[in-house]
């Protein structure tokens, strides 16, 4: 391995957690709406799969979540929501814009000891002013020599970024929780990869990973980079 090299992260259950917020609102909304007669493991399918269906018109962002939570009410209980309980629904993921940000364990210090030595990058996807505010709330932009907000993460997102920023595939590592978004996409596009796992990222991020790839690097916690680069 080249001395130095450049690491491109992943911002959110990455270097802040965010995807256990969700979860927490989620929990208060199964509570509340307490359907009555299903199940909440199916009532949780029903707004999974509104969710995946939002994602890929709507995008990310608490805005797309709000929405997919109105949108399972309606198709829980087979009548649009009321309007008083279109604001309750509201004030439940009201709690994921006012929620500061709180960054995973050693983050700061592992980002400053990795950019005395290494090209530091962030990529994140998401609603722009969404993503800005929490990298401002941060207080991490400092470390980084190019910030890049984006719709999606794919394939083309990180040939985009290799070619853009002049970086060599071979000696650039993307880091980050999701196998969907940061693994799978940047290995296929020639870049190394680290998997940081989140035990709260969301399950439409998550994929399967050949174990057989020596292009991806397994830790369990994030200062434990500082040990590899």
């Amino acid at each position: 391995m080249p001395s130095r090299q450049t690491l491109v992260f992943d911002a959110d259950d990455t270097l802040w957690e965010n995807n256990v917020l969700f979860e927490r609102v989620i929990d208060a909304y199964l509570d509340w709406l307490a359907h009555p007669t299903l199940d909440r493991a199916a009532t949780r399918a029903v707004l999974d799969e509104v969710e995946r269906a939002n994602v890929a018109v709507h995008g990310y962002g608490s805005a797309s979540f709000l929405r997919s939570l109105g949108d399972a009410f309606e198709r829980l209980n087979e009548r649009p929501a009321t309007p008083t309980e279109v604001r309750r629904i509201a004030d439940l993921a009201a709690a994921l814009v006012n929620h500061e940000v709180e960054l995973v364990p050693g983050a700061a210090e592992t980002l400053a000891d990795l950019g005395t030595r290494h090209d530091l990058l962030l990529l994140t996807k998401g609603d722009p002013a969404e993503q800005q505010r929490k990298i401002d709330a941060s207080s991490l932009a400092h470390h980084f020599r190019s910030v890049h907000i984006v719709a999606e993460k794919r394939v083309t997102t990180y040939r985009e970024l290799v070619a853009e920023q002049g970086l060599a595939p071979s000696s650039t590592w993307m880091i980050g929780n999701s196998p969907r978004s940061d693994i799978l996409p940047a290995r296929a596009a020639g870049l190394g990869a680290v998997f940081i796992p989140n035990q709260h990222t969301w399950a439409l991020e998550k994929d399967e990973l050949d174990p057989d790839d020596g292009g991806v690097l397994h830790l369990q916690r994030f200062p434990e980079l500082v040990e590899h680069f």
